[in-house]
């Protein structure tokens, strides 16, 4: 995908996502988080807070269908925090399940984000996605301590940007970095930001970039609608299934 971006020209943008949970704040991106691996062809993308796995899995699959040899990693502890709440391993195991498809390139690292650092050599991310604590000093100290893996074409994603209430800071990063870089910033879906850290981004995401900021309402408007499909559809499938388990337990 060459010069001006083209939704029409993706071959994922409108991809059937193999993951989504009722749970996850990232249903809503799943459309872009894939078309950016089309977009950037990265060599290595990096999670740091994979949760229920949404984003990861989009990633992965996106990579999967595209056969383009990437290496994945996602860093979680999988016990929660301030803003996700606790939880036990059951949501760990049931990611485990169905990221086996991707064992082959892909890696769920249970550690912290700090002890990943060892993991993985500077200058070799061309995709971070930071969604770990959302206070000001926590997405802070990760986009500091991870800001030297980033390679000469790396993208940073922030999740959370437009969210504004007590404990959440992302939103304050995201106006100290996004008048560094080339940006773009969504806001449905509590907001994901895009920002192109690196000197060397392909032709793809130059001309995605240009083509949001010259057209943001239209751009917004058409991820957003993507996204509240897929949001639509998680719902109605755990309606469906709440409503079946009502009937047995009824005896109906």
């Amino acid at each position: 995908m060459n010069g001006e971006f083209n939704p029409l020209q993706s071959e994922l943008l409108f991809a059937r996502p193999r993951r989504l949970h009722i749970k996850s704040a990232w249903n809503e991106h799943v459309p872009f988080a894939m078309l950016l691996v089309e977009l950037q062809r990265p060599h290595v993308v990096v999670e740091l807070g994979a949760h229920w796995g949404v984003s990861y899995c989009a990633w992965c699959q996106a990579v999967a269908v595209l056969g383009i040899g990437t290496r994945c990693w996602a860093v979680d502890t999988w016990a929660g925090d301030a803003h996700a709440g606790s939880y036990g391993d059951e949501v760990l195991e049931d990611l485990r399940e169905h990221h086996r498809q991707y064992e082959s390139f892909s890696h769920l690292l249970r550690m912290t984000f700090a002890d990943a650092l060892r993991e993985i050599p500077d200058g070799v991310v061309d995709l971070l996605h930071i969604d770990g604590l959302h206070s000001y000093d926590g997405v802070k100290n990760d986009y500091e301590s991870w800001r030297p893996k980033m390679s000469p074409q790396g993208v940073v994603l922030l999740h959370d940007t437009v969210v504004r209430e007590p404990g959440f800071g992302v939103h304050k990063l995201w106006e100290e970095l996004s008048a560094q870089f080339p940006h773009f910033n969504f806001e449905h879906g509590h907001g994901l930001g895009i920002l192109a850290v690196g000197p060397e981004q392909p032709d793809a995401v130059r001309g995605f970039l240009l083509a949001a900021n010259r057209r943001p309402h239209a751009t917004r408007e058409l991820f957003s609608a993507l996204g509240s499909r897929l949001q639509r559809e998680v719902e109605r499938s755990a309606r469906a299934s709440f409503g079946a388990r009502l009937r047995r337990w009824l005896g109906l």
